[in-house]
């Protein structure tokens, strides 16, 4: 998990800004959630945690962008939590972006670079959260989502207006970027290159301490090493699954349901028909169309004499008198109903021309009586009932819920069965049980779930159903229990904390051990000799050779790349390199042999990789124009206010179980 968090937040995703797209305190709104930003409790809205050219950074908006950040690292990582957030530094990150999202904005604004209210309105107007049933901005909505968040409309504002100066500002200096063809040239050799080299490794329980820890090596351990120790929030879910099942006595129709059905459908489903089948071609003149006329009269098909004048005769399927009126004109339709079948129409026309319409076949249905479509219209009828009852049912539980009624109560009233979870984790996990999930069918919800209050339940859809079955499958469901994340009591982790502490000893000798061997290979030993020398058993050391060919093409599909290939070819040649096994399991040793030059004359080759530098000039351009202003503006931070936000965003109480 730990390891998660350091990663999200060295990585672009995990810096959270882009100066010139989106602004930490709007990002959750962008996406419509208005739940998970209430931790600013406790914080006074005038502490200033940074001043930027005479502009304060207030503590209530670091911690509202902290909590906008976890939400999109969530959606990654449903088990991250804050505390871990605060601990991998991730609040340190943030500020720093704020501080320089407000240097670029104090800048813009001393040198004339505007956002006006009308353009600051027009991207509020554009983020979800704040548009009402008919998809446009709502002033309801508007409201309501800031008060739910706790943020003013002024810092809102105010927020969005630097964002935008920002645009102005950063977007030029990307604009146009162009890295010369020489250096793509080269960089794109460097793509075809092999390297070969060496790696060994040092696991960690191979210099572990024979001796156990004394209880005061375990207790320090413990409080240096806390954050390693914590415990996912946990939630057990109770809910109950139902569908139309759950309807009772729902009335059949009667016989005035079925005749009024009948009357207000005849004409559109039971009326006798008459239907004919065309060929049309559309002429500009009415000379034309008496030239195609007389053509087809004397033996020429209507085809072909819409072919010889590069035009084409279309197929008109089953027009109605009615239809044809509708969709050309009343004339058009009754010159076809006038006409003999197989013969031509005379000629009339619309807006879109003369129209010379051959009449190909007529189909004529005759009137289905009341008698003949009863069973239909009863089946129709009792599906349409049964829905509204339906959806009556799961109004009701809508208002049930609203106005205080439990899961239980509601559950004995639809007959369906309340079952309980063991507690689970925000993956769904069943916790401390591995391999264990949450039931399939509540997937679904395990988002909402984890973001709702205690005992507060709710109604979800869980099967999505057909236009005949809308909705087949629903769920009602509240949290029974929360216990949450916090590090784990010490004298309920004994065995595991003995473990780690083995770990780290020997993970600490593991690197010790390395940096020698380094030290060895540098003074002329090879590789092995220097291992030898160690007089411990350790696995063989590895020859591994590649190409960065074939490193880019794993990376690209998304596979997995051991960390000392990859370092391979962040070395120079004859050189040795230590580095860490990920979880503190032990240290690798690197050393690269040789490294055979790639050679490259495709132009294609060399275009993609000019594109590919040219952005990455872009984005450095932009990251040294930030950094110049905000050294020109000026910026002071005050730690003991940022120490606040960070110990009532991180927690520092007692363990929780």
């Amino acid at each position: 998990m730990l390891s998660f968090f350091r990663n999200f937040l060295k990585s672009k995703i995990g810096a959270g800004i882009a100066l010139a797209v989106l602004v930490l305190i709007t990002l959750a709104f962008a996406g419509g959630d208005i739940n998970g930003m209430r931790e600013t409790a406790g914080l006074s809205s005038t502490t200033s945690v940074a001043t930027v050219g005479g502009k304060s950074v207030e503590a209530n908006d670091l911690a509202t962008a902290a909590n906008s950040q976890l939400e999109q690292i969530k959606q990654q990582n449903p088990t991250a939590t804050m505390k871990m957030l605060v601990a991998e530094g991730g609040l340190t990150r943030i500020l720093d972006e704020m501080i320089s999202r407000t240097a670029i904005g104090v800048f813009g604004q001393d040198n004339g670079v505007v956002a006006s209210k009308r353009l600051v309105d027009s991207e509020i107007a554009r983020i979800p959260a704040f548009q009402g049933v008919d998809g446009k901005f709502s002033q309801d909505a508007f409201r309501q989502a800031l008060a739910q968040k706790g943020i003013p409309e002024a810092a809102l504002r105010d927020d969005f207006t630097q964002g935008l100066i920002a645009q102005q500002l950063m977007i030029p200096a990307q604009f146009a970027a162009t890295m010369p063809s020489s250096l793509a040239a080269r960089y794109a050799a460097l793509l075809e290159e092999n390297r070969k080299g060496q790696v060994a490794t040092l696991p960690a329980l191979a210099f572990a301490p024979t001796q156990p820890a004394t209880p005061a090596e375990l207790e320090s351990f413990y409080k240096t090493h806390i954050n390693q120790f914590v415990r996912p929030e946990r939630r057990t879910i109770r809910y109950a699954t139902f569908g139309e099942e759950a309807l009772k006595n729902v009335a059949a129709p009667t016989d005035a349901d079925v005749a009024k059905r009948y009357e207000a459908d005849k004409a559109a489903l039971y009326a006798a028909r008459d239907d004919r089948k065309l060929t049309q071609l559309i002429v500009p003149t009415e000379a034309a169309a008496k030239a195609v006329a007389a053509e087809v009269a004397a033996g020429k098909s209507l085809e072909l004499a819409a072919t010889e004048r590069r035009l084409s005769a279309a197929k008109l399927e089953s027009f109605t008198r009615e239809q044809l009126a509708s969709q050309f004109s009343p004339a058009i339709a009754d010159a076809v109903f006038a006409a003999p079948i197989g013969k031509l129409a005379v000629p009339q026309k619309s807006a879109l021309g003369w129209h010379v319409i051959r009449v190909d076949s007529e189909q004529k249905t005759p009137e289905k009586p009341l008698a003949a479509v009863r069973a239909e219209i009863v089946t129709k009828l009792a599906e349409e009932k049964r829905r509204a009852a339906f959806t009556d049912l799961l109004a009701r539980i809508d208002d049930q819920f609203q106005s205080g009624a439990s899961l239980v109560e509601v559950a004995k009233a639809v007959g369906a069965t309340v079952a309980t979870t063991q507690p689970i984790i925000a993956n769904g996990s069943v916790y401390g049980k591995a391999g264990e999930t949450a039931p399939a069918q509540l997937q679904p919800i395990l988002s909402t779930a984890f973001g709702m209050d205690q005992e507060k339940p709710q109604l979800a859809q869980l099967t999505p159903g057909t236009a005949t079955a809308p909705g087949q499958s629903y769920v009602i469901y509240d949290v029974t229990q929360i216990t949450a994340s916090a590090p784990a009591p010490f004298k309920e982790i004994g065995a595991d904390l003995a473990e780690a502490w083995k770990q780290d000893k020997g993970a600490a000798a593991a690197k010790a051990a390395a940096l020698k061997i380094q030290a060895a290979v540098k003074a002329g030993k090879s590789l092995n000799e220097a291992i030898a020398a160690l007089g411990k058993s350790l696995p063989p050391v590895q020859d591994v050779a590649m190409s960065r060919q074939m490193l880019t093409a794993a990376m690209r599909q998304g596979r997995q790349v051991p960390p000392p290939v990859s370092l391979l070819f962040h070395m120079a040649k004859n050189t040795v390199k230590v580095q860490a096994v990920g979880g503190n399991r032990g240290w690798f040793i690197v050393a690269l042999k040789d490294v055979v030059p790639g050679k490259t004359d495709n132009p294609l080759v060399v275009q993609g990789t000019q594109r590919e530098l040219s952005s990455q000039l872009g984005s450095a351009y932009t990251e040294a124009l930030a950094h110049a202003i905000r050294k020109q503006v000026g910026a002071t931070t005050h730690p003991a206010a940022i120490k606040t936000v960070s110990d009532r965003l991180g927690g520092t109480g007692a363990a929780a179980n």
